[in-house]
């Protein structure tokens, strides 16, 4: 990643989103060329002067103060993602190029196998999935099998799984977001760079995705699928991160108690 380039094009998405009248700036009725506020009108928002953010918004932040960081944060109204990301852009982490061949923590996998009712699986710090237990195996299929298989591989380009999903859209922006904050957070790292550039160049969806520039963690959500012998389920996803392992998350999924999604569940894993 560029990360120059990256630092300038995030900030002008963030700038570009926010619309005059909702931070209170007067628009005078005068025509815009640009969508958002312009850079004199964030700089006065933040109380910064134009050289100090523009300086920031060129990608040269390295000598601009955290104060002045801070203002340009609040004044575009950054989530804690996007300010951590914005932090990453402009003073980047040491590099950490991550272990060559990451293996699965064996305490999870136990932790894994000792819940027959419900799927769940580790990954690592760009979705590649390192372990599962049997129901997600059942849940899932044969494309994610572990050491195989990703979740930015399942979501954008594996035609199988996307057709169990119902709402494909939600999962695959918070995936995209998800990879751009993990490339900030690791700059040194090779894998998770040749996952973006692979997506980048196979997916039309994943380009469109990635020039928003949304920034987000894994968290919780709920996904709709319809699986073909269970048939239709939510289920709420569930992302953890195991303490003293910064590069792997351990996701279940569960559905809630005597819904109709639990039932279709049972019917797939007929041991619960």
């Amino acid at each position: 990643m560029d990360v120059r380039a990256e630092l300038t094009a995030f900030l002008m998405s963030r700038r570009a989103r926010l619309q005059p009248e909702t931070v209170g700036v007067p628009r005078y009725g005068e025509r815009r060329r640009v969508p958002g506020l312009r850079r004199e009108e964030l700089a006065q928002l933040a109380g910064v002067s134009l050289t100090h953010y523009t300086r920031l918004e060129q990608g040269h932040g390295r000598n601009v103060s955290a104060e002045v960081i801070d203002a340009v944060a609040e004044a575009l109204r950054l989530t804690a993602d996007e300010r951590e990301h914005l932090g990453n852009l402009v003073h980047p982490p040491r590099a950490d190029p991550g272990p060559s061949a990451p293996v699965a923590r064996t305490d999870l996998v136990c932790l894994m196998d000792g819940m027959p009712s419900s799927p769940a699986f580790v990954h690592g710090r760009h979705g590649n999935i390192l372990a599962w237990n049997a129901p997600a195996g059942l849940l899932l299929g044969d494309g994610g099998a572990p050491g195989t298989a990703s979740w930015p591989h399942l979501v954008f380009l594996d035609g199988p799984f996307r057709s169990l999903l119902l709402e494909w859209e939600p999962l695959a922006r918070r995936l995209a977001a998800y990879l751009r904050l993990s490339l900030g957070r690791y700059p040194g790292d090779r894998a998770l760079a040749a996952v973006v550039e692979a997506l980048h160049a196979q997916s039309a969806d994943f380009r469109r995705l990635w020039a928003e520039h949304e920034v987000a963690d894994w968290s919780t959500t709920v996904c709709r699928l319809r699986h073909p012998v269970a048939g239709d389920m939510e289920i709420a996803v569930d992302v953890m991160r195991p303490s003293g392992e910064p590069g792997q998350w351990l996701v279940t999924f569960t559905t809630e108690p005597g819904s109709p999604s639990q039932a279709a569940l049972r019917r797939l894993l007929p041991s619960m």
